[in-house]
C-alpha cells in the first residue's frame, strides 16, 4: 500500500517574492493615509476624548464617582485591569514561546501581536494607577522609592506589589523584544525613504542597522535571549495577578486553581483580540496574501485549547468548592449561578465554553466572518469572567449584614471607553507608521513555506 504525504498549506500565498513583500509591507508606511484609516483613526479618538471626561471627574472628585461601596470595594477597575493584561498575554505567546519551538506560522502575526501586548498593558495600568487617586504621585506609592512622606513604604508581603514588578517586567520585556524586531524593517523603510524628514526618523529608529551577517548574527542572538527571557512570563505574569484573589480569605477566592486558570483564560483572550484586530488589518491593508487562512486555523486551535481548558476550570472550580465542605465557599458558587448576577455568569458560560466549541469544525475555524463574531464573542466572554469572579465573591461574603449590590456609573463605563479609545489610537497610529507584517521574518520562511513554486507549475 502506497501511501502519499499530505502537503502542507503554504503561509504566504500569491507567489510572492522578497522583492513583494518588501513592496507591499512598505507601501502601507509610505502611502498617504487613506479615507478608511482617517475615519478609524478619528473614531477612536472621538471615544478617548469621551472617555477622558469621565477620567478627569474620577481624578477631580475621586473615585466615589464609580459604583464603589464599602462591600464591593473592587469592581469595574479591577475587572478591566485583569482583562486588559489577559489581552496583552498573547503577544509574548506568538513571540516568544512559538519563536522557541521555531513555528514558522508565528512570522506573519507576531508584529501586531507584540504591538498589542504594549497598548494592552498601558491600558491595564490605567486602571491601578486612577484608583491610587494620585496618579502624579503613584509610582512612589507602588515601588520602593525613597519619599517625603516619611517611612512610608510599600508592603512587599501585599501580592498588589508583586504585581507591579511582575507587569513592569513584562512591559519592559515585550516593549524591547518588539522594538528589536523592528529594527530590521526601519532600516528597510529608511533606505526606501525619499522625504528625508522620514529618512531622519526612520533613520533614528534604525540605529544604524547595516544588514551585514554580523548585525544579522547578533539580532538573531539577542531575539532568542529575549524570547527566552519572555517564556517563563507566560506563565509568572497572570499567575500573580491571580494571587491578588487566591491569597485572600474570601470565598470563591481562595482556590489554588487560580493561577493556570487566569494563564489559560489570558492566552485564550488575548487569541481572540489578536484574530480580532489581524482580520481587519488584513481586509484593510490587503494583506490576504501574509495572514492566511492556515494562520487563522491554528489560532482557532489556540481558542479551542484554552477554551476547553478554562470550561474544565470552571467545573473544577466547583468540584473543590463542594468538596471542601465551607459553607461559605459553597454558597458562593450557587450564588454565581442563581443569584441576582445569574445573568453574568451564564453570559460567561456560552461565550466561554459553549461558543469555541463550533471551531472543531473545519468549516467555522476557516470562516472569516463566523471567527470574527466568535473571537469578539469570547472576549466578551472573558469579560464577563472576570466580572463574575470579582463581583459575586464581593457582594455577598461570610456576613450577610455586609451584603450589597453593585451598580456601574457612567464614569465607571467612560472610564473603559476611554482605554477602548486608547488602545485603537494606539494601534491605528502603529498599523500606519510601523510595518505592520515582520517583513525580515517572513523572508526567511519565504522559501520553505510560500505557494511560489506550486503557482509557477
Amino acid at each position: 500500500m502506497q501511501v502519499t504525504s499530505p502537503v502542507r498549506e503554504p503561509l504566504v500565498t500569491g507567489g510572492k517574492t522578497i522583492h513583494d513583500v518588501t513592496e507591499d509591507v512598505c507601501s502601507r508606511v509610505e502611502q498617504a493615509p487613506t479615507k478608511t484609516w482617517m475615519l478609524a483613526i478619528t473614531a477612536s479618538i472621538a471615544l478617548l476624548l469621551v472617555g477622558a471626561y469621565a477620567v478627569w471627574r474620577t481624578l477631580w472628585d475621586g473615585i466615589g464617582m464609580w459604583g464603589l461601596n464599602k462591600t464591593v470595594g473592587w469592581a469595574w477597575d479591577i475587572t478591566n485591569f485583569v482583562w486588559w493584561v489577559g489581552i496583552g498575554h498573547a503577544g509574548t505567546l506568538i513571540s516568544a514561546v512559538l519563536l522557541l519551538f521555531r513555528q514558522k506560522w508565528r512570522t506573519s502575526i507576531n508584529r501586531a501581536a507584540e504591538a498589542m501586548t504594549i497598548f494592552a498593558v498601558i491600558c491595564a495600568a490605567m486602571f491601578p494607577l486612577v484608583h491610587m487617586g494620585r496618579v502624579w504621585i503613584g509610582f512612589i506609592w507602588a515601588l520602593p522609592l525613597p519619599n517625603t512622606f516619611g517611612s512610608l513604604w510599600v508592603n512587599f508581603n501585599s501580592p498588589l506589589l508583586w504585581d507591579v514588578f511582575a507587569i513592569s517586567t513584562y512591559f519592559s520585556v515585550s516593549l524591547v523584544f518588539w522594538y528589536i524586531g523592528l529594527i530590521p524593517d526601519f532600516g528597510t523603510i529608511r533606505d526606501r525613504a525619499k522625504n528625508p524628514i522620514s529618512k531622519a526618523v526612520y533613520g533614528a529608529l534604525s540605529m544604524g542597522w547595516s544588514g551585514s551577517a554580523k548585525a544579522w548574527m547578533h539580532y538573531e542572538a539577542v531575539s532568542l535571549i529575549l524570547a527566552g527571557l519572555a517564556t517563563p512570563l507566560v506563565l509568572s505574569v497572570h499567575t500573580i495577578v491571580s494571587f491578588d484573589f487566591a491569597t485572600s480569605v474570601i470565598p470563591g477566592w481562595h482556590t489554588t486553581i487560580f493561577p493556570p486558570y487566569f494563564v489559560a483564560g489570558a492566552i485564550f483572550s488575548g487569541f481572540a483580540m489578536v484574530l480580532t484586530l489581524m482580520l481587519v488589518t488584513r481586509k484593510v491593508y490587503k494583506l490576504e496574501d501574509y495572514i492566511t487562512l492556515t494562520h487563522i486555523e491554528y489560532m482557532n486551535y489556540v481558542i479551542i485549547t484554552t477554551g476547553s481548558i478554562v470550561g474544565c476550570a470552571y467545573i473544577t472550580e466547583f468540584f473543590v468548592a463542594w468538596y471542601s465542605g465551607v459553607e461559605a465557599e459553597q454558597y458562593a458558587f450557587i450564588n454565581r449561578m442563581t443569584g441576582p448576577y445569574w445573568w453574568a455568569y451564564w453570559s460567561m458560560m456560552a461565550c466561554n465554553v459553549l461558543s469555541p466549541q463550533a471551531f472543531w469544525f473545519k468549516r467555522v475555524r476557516r470562516s472569516l466572518v463566523l471567527t470574527f463574531i466568535l473571537s469578539i464573542i469570547v472576549n466578551i466572554g472573558m469579560w464577563f469572567e472576570r466580572f463574575v469572579i470579582i463581583v459575586t465573591s464581593l457582594h455577598r461574603d461570610f456576613l450577610p449584614s455586609s451584603w450589597a449590590m453593585f451598580y456601574p456609573t457612567m464614569y465607571d463605563v467612560g472610564f473603559y471607553l476611554f482605554t477602548f479609545g486608547l488602545f485603537f489610537t494606539l494601534f491605528f497610529a502603529f498599523a500606519k507608521f510601523f510595518p505592520v507584517i515582520n517583513m525580515a521574518e517572513v523572508k526567511s520562511v519565504l522559501k520553505s513555506s510560500s505557494g511560489e513554486i506550486a503557482d509557477k507549475k
